[in-house]
Parts: C-alpha cells; structure tokens; sequence
C-alpha cells in the first residue's frame, strides 16, 4: 500500500510590508533586526531549508566561497532612509528582494521640517555648522514665493554627504577622509509634484535649534574647493554684514550612516523646465560665515551666562530662527536635505533639514498598510499574521498579472 504523498510546505517569500522605520537607527539595522526575528520563525524555516538544499547542491567552490556565510533569510529594502528619518520603510523577501528595483522609481511624499539661519555641511542638524545668516526678515509669505522656483521640473545639488559615486567612490567618503572630491558636485533633474507649506513656527514657538559644533579649518578648505558662497544681490539682507570665518571646534565629531536618506538612485531624466533658476538657490554649500546681530541668535549661541543644559533632542525654548514644516511629493533621486538647504538661500538668508518623516512611498502609506517595526520585538505570534498576510497578498497580485498578460 503506497503512503500517500505529504504536502511540500509552503515557501514564502515577496514583498511582505512597508515598515514604519523609527528614529536614530539606520535602515541597515532595521533590516538586521527584522531578519533576526525571521531567521527564528515558522514561517520562514521552508524558506531556510530550500536555501539549504541547494547549497549542498553546488560545487566544492561555491561551498568553500559560503563557508562563513551564516544562511540567513534574504531580506533588502525598497529606499533607504536617514537615521534621523522616521517613516516608510518597505521590505522585500526572498524572491520579493528582486522587485525592490520598482520602488526606487516611485514617488514619495515626505514631510520635513526646514529650520533658518544656518546651514551645515550635511545640510541637516546632524552636521556641522559652515555658515549663518540674518533671519529676522523670513516670514511666511517670503517662504511661499520661494518655493515656487522648487516645483515641477528642477535642478537639484545632491548634498556631500550622500551615497551617490563619483570615480567609483561613494561623495560621503571623501567628506569623512577630509578630501576634496575630484570635481564639482553635478546637479542632477529631479521632479517635485507639489510642495507646500503645512505649518509655519514663528520664532520662539518651536524646540529646534542649530548644532552647536562648527567646521574646523581643515573640512572648511574641502568645502570651499567643493563650491563658492553663492553671491548676495546688491542691497540685501546678507550683505549688510560682514564675513568672517567660523573657528575650530573642540569635542566629539559627528558621523554620518552611509546611506541616502531622503534619496533613491534617480532612474531617469526628467525635462528641465524650470532649469534657469538663479544660482542661489541651486549652490549646494556656503561656506563664509554671515556674522549675525546677538538679538537674532538662539540663546544657546550667545556666549556664558545661558543655560544649555539640555540636550539637542529636547532644546530649549529661545527667541531663535524660525521654521517651516512642509508637505512634498517628489520623483525618485530627490533630496530633501537639499531642497531645506536651498529653500534657506532662496529666503536670503539659509536653512537646514531638522526633521524628516516618509509618508508614503508607491501604494504603503502611514496609518494604511505600514507594520510597526516596535511588533518585531514581539514573539511570532503578534507579527507572524501580518507577515503571512501581506506576503500572500503580494503572491496574489503576482498570479492575477500572470493570468491576465497569458
């Protein structure tokens, strides 16, 4: 009597989720810790003994080749994100990993907050401070009729500190090396669909605040080889003050994941419409320093005598710059960390990125389809169902296009 044939378990594998990515982790250690948790599962041990399998399968050279490769759940991400970057996240699987090249060319819709008065190497509050400018006179009204020139079909600067290669060499390792990068950073087209301001905080109503570390000379003389100070029209705001050079700084030295943030390799080239936009707002990098009245710094930069106590994720209240929290859709290759810096210049003044959040990339969105990546560090059972879900789905959607292009 023949034994009747067991069913072969069932492999999963796919797009299984877009996660919501906290703050202050890198996208590369929210996939570490997810595949800790799948490595251990039920739901992937057919996944694991497939790959088994076949590596008992391949030749004495591929083996030795694997031979310190742990076997572990494949698993990548459709866009990274900045560690000070919350948001979506989405993850692939698997086969799935193969389909993550699809959203890098979607469009996503972020929402960050620009604070004034400053800029910064990196062009965010995670770097270091190569310039200030007056800010008193940016108000609402002159942020709007700025951003005019920052819609449609534009030119955009990636920032230094980006993952982008030039000469085969990633822009953020000449920064972190203090080298000069071969040649002037290119600006690259870039799409935004719309772009608005969601909510203005004038000065003293909001916690954001500048880093208080400078650049030293040395990173100073990379970045004025990099680019030169975009130039001030006669009678405005900027040059009313004197240059001066911002001065070594003492203490610890910030680094910087190796990772695009708020950017995926762009994909194609999108028309140039608006193309002739003046160089000021389009120069990646200032570099003098614009010597700014003591009325119109925040407190913490006004010498002794000033509680500062506080640390940089919870400041103090001050009678600093103002900020604006915005609201975009943008194409594939698009920096939001540029957009703040040259949002700053554009107001005659300058702008850093304080805070940044992806709401939705392709069909994930926030408070939709996004799983909490707080539900891994639960057991099996409260992530297993979502997971399982949301990878069948995804198979679905596979076998229904299957169907209808035969």
């Amino acid at each position: 009597m023949r034994m009747p044939l067991m069913a072969s378990p069932r492999i999963v594998e796919g797009i299984f989720a877009a996660i919501n990515k906290p703050k202050s982790i890198s996208s590369a250690q929210v996939l570490r810790d997810i595949q800790h948790a799948f490595n251990q599962s039920e739901i992937f041990k057919p996944w694991l003994e497939v790959e088994r399998n076949k590596r008992n399968l391949e030749s004495s050279t591929q083996q030795r080749r694997r031979r310190n490769k742990r076997l572990q759940v494949k698993i990548g991400h459709g866009g990274t994100l900045d560690p000070m970057a919350t948001g979506v996240l989405i993850v692939g699987v698997g086969k799935g990993t193969k389909q993550l090249q699809d959203f890098l060319g979607c469009t996503k819709t972020y929402e960050a907050t620009v604070l004034f008065g400053a800029a910064t190497d990196t062009y965010d509050v995670l770097g270091k401070v190569v310039s200030k400018a007056p800010y008193n006179h940016v108000d609402r009204n002159t942020a709007e009729k700025a951003l005019f020139q920052f819609r449609g079909s534009i030119e955009q600067r990636p920032p230094l500190y980006s993952a982008l290669r030039m000469d085969g060499k990633r822009l953020y390792e000449y920064a972190r090396e203090g080298k000069e990068v071969p040649r002037e950073i290119a600006a690259r087209p870039v799409t935004t669909e719309s772009l608005e301001i969601r909510e203005w905080l004038p000065s003293g109503s909001h916690g954001y605040k500048w880093p208080d570390a400078e650049i030293d000379e040395g990173e100073k003389r990379v970045a004025e080889n990099l680019v030169s100070p975009p130039e001030a029209a006669e009678g405005d705001a900027v040059r009313k003050y004197l240059l001066s050079t911002p001065g070594p700084q003492q203490g610890k030295k910030r680094t910087r994941q190796s990772e695009d943030d708020d950017a995926a390799p762009s994909s194609g080239t999108p028309p140039g419409k608006r193309q002739e936009r003046s160089n000021d707002a389009r120069s990646s990098s200032v570099i003098q320093d614009r010597s700014v009245p003591d009325d119109e710094l925040p407190e913490s930069d006004k010498g002794p005598g000033v509680n500062t106590s506080k640390s940089a994720e919870t400041p103090t209240l001050s009678h600093g710059p103002p900020a604006a929290r915005l609201s975009m859709t943008v194409t594939s290759g698009f920096y939001v960390r540029s957009l703040c810096h040259d949002l700053g210049q554009a107001v005659d003044s300058l702008g850093m990125m304080c805070d940044l959040v992806r709401t939705r990339q392709g069909d994930f969105e926030l408070g939709r389809n996004v799983i909490e990546y707080d539900v891994f560090s639960e057991s099996e059972d409260v992530w297993g169902p979502q997971v399982s879900q949301t990878l069948n789905g995804w198979q679905k959607s596979l076998d229904e296009k299957s169907v209808t292009s035969t």
